[in-house]
This record gives C-alpha cells, sequence and structure tokens, in this order.
C-alpha cells in the first residue's frame, strides 16, 4: 500500500522551515539584514538597502565589502541549501548542518551600486563530495543590468560518518 503524498502546504512549510532554520544559524545573516526567498528550489539573495551599506557618500555607492558579503554569503546560502533539498527530498534531518567554507572568491564591480534595495542568485557550475564552483550574479532594478558578480570555490562539508583523509 502506497503513502498518501503530503499536502502541498505541508511540504512548504517544512522547506520553507528548513531554509529560515539554516539562516538564523548564520548570525551575520542577521547583522547584515540579507534574506532570501524561495520559490521551489531555487533562491534570490535579498540586501535590502540600509544607510550602514553606504560606501561613499558624495555619489552614494554602496560599499564594495557589503556588495563582496552579500555575493559570498549568497553563494554559501544556495550551496547549503542544495544540500539540504537533497536530504530534505530523501527524508532526513536537516538539522545542525555545517556550512561549506570559502577556499577562494574573486568579485567583479561592474557598476555603482545604487543606495536601493540588491538582488542575487548563484549558479552552481560544479559541486563535488569535497568540492563546489559557484558563480554569483547581483542587481538592483533590472537583472539584465547586473553591478557585480563573483566566482567562489568553497570546501564542501564532510558528513559526520565520511571516513577520514588518509
Amino acid at each position: 500500500m502506497s503513502r498518501k503524498p503530503e499536502p502541498v502546504q505541508v511540504v512548504k512549510q517544512r522547506r520553507d522551515a528548513a531554509l529560515q532554520s539554516l539562516l538564523q544559524g548564520v548570525p551575520y545573516i542577521q547583522y547584515m539584514g540579507f534574506r532570501f526567498d524561495r520559490r521551489g528550489d531555487e533562491l534570490t539573495g535579498i540586501m535590502p538597502f540600509q544607510d550602514m551599506l553606504i560606501g561613499n557618500p558624495m555619489l552614494p555607492a554602496l560599499h564594495g565589502g557589503a556588495t563582496s558579503a552579500f555575493l559570498e554569503t549568497t553563494a554559501i546560502v544556495e550551496l547549503s541549501w542544495m544540500l539540504m533539498w537533497t536530504r530534505m527530498e530523501a527524508g532526513e534531518d536537516v538539522t545542525n548542518q555545517r556550512l561549506p567554507k570559502t577556499i577562494d572568491f574573486t568579485v567583479d564591480y561592474l557598476r555603482s551600486g545604487l543606495p536601493r534595495d540588491a538582488y542575487a542568485r548563484a549558479r552552481i557550475n560544479r559541486s563535488g563530495r569535497r568540492y563546489a564552483s559557484v558563480h554569483v550574479e547581483a542587481w538592483q532594478d533590472n537583472r539584465s543590468r547586473l553591478f557585480a558578480q563573483a566566482t567562489g570555490h568553497f570546501l564542501m562539508p564532510q558528513p559526520p560518518d565520511a571516513p577520514p583523509d588518509g
């Protein structure tokens, strides 16, 4: 006898709760005010504008460090969400998941970030058991007019039952 599928609302609530658990586990995300909008398995990072994000008040323009942090956080959350999604869909416990660690991260600043909300999406180019490569794009009013993009390489967290290296 097959199990009856869960109601869609229950599935959505479980996925939203898992994402919130991931985001609340990183105090820096709360400090910076970053949010993530989930549509199915796709995430969009949101950096709501705050005065503290201004680097050059004469222009005014977003600080490059805030932009870089937003892009890197979006990449890490996307990688973590991909791992969580796979485990969640397999019925596994997704609490207490470790985050990927940055190996390197290169940002291209394409134009000044304006004093308004910014959005970002990450695309995972490669993700293996140990290593992942991610590309992130950020925009403000128009997704086809990027103000920054980045490429990063990350060390993936190993499951607790993984054999030790050597």
